[in-house]
């Protein structure tokens, strides 16, 4: 199983858009991923609900796993959506 712990980039947390973003690249992987918060429960990242239900804001730190043979290949791909900011100016 491969992990990649993140930080949220997004001004306003993994809420509405940067959630369906994350789900949408989610969506988009080889291999199913989750996320959850550091300790505790991981849910599909494919969900926009499951992503809202987190309630994880600015800064907070996410947990992402995935088992397969592209899992560390799509971990870092969703990572780079997380740690962004779509709302971000340029």
């Amino acid at each position: 199983m491969s992990t990649r712990t993140v930080k949220v980039g997004a001004r306003v947390g993994l809420h509405a858009r940067p959630a369906a973003l994350v789900a949408k690249a989610a969506s988009a992987q080889p291999v199913p991923i989750r996320i959850g918060r550091p300790g505790g429960a991981s849910v599909d990242a494919r969900s926009v609900l499951s992503l809202l239900a987190l309630g994880a804001e600015h800064g907070d730190e996410v947990v992402l796993t995935a088992e397969g043979d592209d899992a560390d290949s799509a971990l870092d791909a969703l990572a780079d959506v997380i740690t962004s900011d779509p709302d971000a100016d340029g």
